[in-house]
């Protein structure tokens, strides 16, 4: 900007003054409209890359932040999903820490994360995750290793190769993949990544446990209920502990008494190796009319370990759970009051789980964590987790509008 203005000392330095005032207004205008400029441009950038995992295109981030100058945020947003990266890496990301005890981000893809990337991907109830009969693999037209049951091979294929995991994952009914009933089925619960790292030897409650770090964002300890029955408590847990009853009746009976009831889904289930290494291996159920020789049922042998540290305990006869929680202090997780509390199998227990609001609410949390890069701080951040879980709640369970709504709401961090 040019100003051509000479003073004399004849005028009046109130004159230079109010020069020099509209010269700093109209400097400031200026300033002001490159900063909203920059501002929703700085915005489809941080929505693109959080989103996708990767910068935007010339054309892409233009339109983008066209979108977002016209107050079409939604619009915006939801063209950084049609990236192929938000599928490979952010939703793999996304996925990959719940299919491993470490909770390691870098897992590599299995079958659990792939169906976690189809599910949303299909804009399918995601309450389907714990309760459904089907897995994602790769298109037959890759010409890939084929899905197996034993081992990792054919992930490992999709993730080497970078395939567009948008346009070759593929539904398959996950009873005919591992060759276990369709009504054993859980979602994700039966796939055989889970199996491996939940079902691999101990006795059985990691699943449970797990499943609760991972899809309903709490662990046992602060779900401790020491007023519950230690009724279905199993013989491998001492009364004792040490040789001192209060451990158990101040500590060890707060989880046990609880989670032994709806561990109990998983009476029929193993996983067995299949090499020596312990690399390879495949989910086990006991499928109904055949029985196993050391406990003459379809429980497992883990459910009998170590008896004689109770001889009186409860001994598992079968797969009937029940939800004791839907009692005391454990209600704030918010049990759905349509289904009954009680079942048979992984199925019935993995749609006990995803219709509580604590699923719904971890749901968001976690994607919260994915796409603003950080943990909910602000009264502001509570109300628009509480608000989008609500909304996720009503419309279907459709996390690809969690993910919309979620990176909409940070994108001016």
């Amino acid at each position: 900007m040019n100003v051509n203005y000479i003073t004399t000392d004849s005028e009046p330095k109130s004159v230079l003054l109010n020069w020099l005032g509209r010269i700093s207004f109209t400097c400031l205008l200026a300033l002001s409209s490159l900063s909203l400029q920059a501002g929703s441009l700085e915005q489809a950038k941080r929505l693109h890359d959080r989103l996708a995992g990767v910068p935007a295109d010339a054309a892409t981030l233009s339109q983008m932040q066209q979108l977002i100058d016209a107050g079409n945020t939604k619009a915006a947003a939801e063209l950084a999903l049609e990236h192929p990266d938000f599928y490979r890496t952010t939703l793999k990301l996304f996925a990959s820490a719940a299919t491993n005890r470490d909770q390691d981000v870098f897992e590599p893809l299995n079958d659990y994360s792939a169906t976690v990337i189809g599910l949303i991907r299909d804009d399918i109830d995601f309450r389907q995750l714990l309760q459904t009969d089907v897995l994602y693999v790769g298109s037959d037209s890759l010409g890939l290793p084929s899905y197996s049951s034993t081992d990792n091979a054919h992930y490992l294929a999709l993730e080497q190769q970078a395939v567009d995991l948008a346009q070759h994952l593929e539904p398959r009914a996950q009873s005919s993949l591992n060759a276990i009933p369709a009504s054993a089925t859980a979602g994700v619960l039966t796939s055989r990544a889970a199996a491996k790292a939940f079902f691999y030897l101990g006795t059985n409650r990691a699943m449970f446990r797990f499943t609760l770090l991972n899809q309903l964002c709490t662990d046992l300890e602060p779900l401790q209920d020491i007023s519950i029955s230690p009724g279905r408590i199993r013989q491998d847990i001492s009364r004792s502990p040490g040789g001192d009853s209060r451990l158990f009746n101040n500590n060890c009976i707060g989880c046990h008494a609880g989670m032994d009831p709806m561990a109990q889904a998983f009476a029929y289930y193993d996983y067995k190796f299949t090499d020596d290494n312990g690399d390879n291996g495949q989910i086990f159920y006991q499928a109904a009319g055949t029985v196993n020789q050391q406990t003459q049922s379809q429980v497992q042998p883990k459910y009998h370990i170590n008896s004689g540290n109770f001889v009186y305990g409860y001994i598992t006869p079968d797969d009937g759970w029940e939800n004791y929680w839907r009692e005391g202090q454990n209600q704030s997780l918010g049990w759905s009051q349509s289904l009954p509390g009680k079942g048979a199998g992984a199925k019935s227990l993995g749609e006990e789980l995803a219709n509580t609001q604590a699923f719904a609410q971890c749901q968001v949390k976690k994607v919260f964590r994915t796409v603003c890069l950080r943990q909910p701080q602000t009264l502001a951040d509570v109300d628009a987790v509480r608000s989008i879980t609500e909304r996720f709640s009503t419309s279907g369970y459709r996390m690809k509008q969690v993910f919309v709504d979620t990176a909409t709401y940070c994108m001016g961090d």
